[in-house]
């Protein structure tokens, strides 16, 4: 059986994340991914409140693009640990089909411990994040 890009992407992000134990390092690989990932990613003038995220306790803007039936995410946050989840979402399901996105399990990021070493307000932001990266795939089905 074929492995998804889904699988393999999420892989990877066990393999990064799975040694860690401590969660201060946890926190600083988080922010290292972020500040790799989405460097110089979205422009200034692409921060503004139509790709705001609502429900983050931080700024957060996503965008995207469309193009031979795949979405591509673009991201940003104003805080180096919700810029390292905008850039663990944009790592698991950018450049995917819409049904992709729509199909696709959340549960590596429990796997990797993410949801239960943020505090409840960045686990929303987590959660509104995720529900406006779906809602770009339902406009697209």
């Amino acid at each position: 059986m074929e492995t998804s890009i889904l699988d393999k992407r999420a892989s990877e992000l066990l393999e990064i994340f799975e040694w860690i134990d401590d969660e201060m390092e946890r926190y600083e690989v988080l922010i290292d991914f972020g500040a790799h990932s989405l460097k110089n990613q979205i422009q200034e003038a692409d921060k503004h409140e139509l790709n705001e995220v609502k429900g983050c306790q931080s700024k957060v803007w996503l965008t995207h693009t469309f193009m031979d039936g795949k979405i591509a995410f673009y991201g940003d946050s104003n805080t180096v640990i919700t810029k390292g989840i905008v850039a663990i979402l944009i790592f698991l399901w950018s450049d995917l089909q819409p049904k992709q996105i729509l199909e696709a399990s959340t549960e590596i990021i429990d796997k990797i411990g993410l949801r239960k070493h943020l505090t409840q307000q960045r686990n929303n932001g987590l959660n509104a994040m995720i529900d406006r990266m779906r809602m770009v795939a339902k406009h697209y089905i």
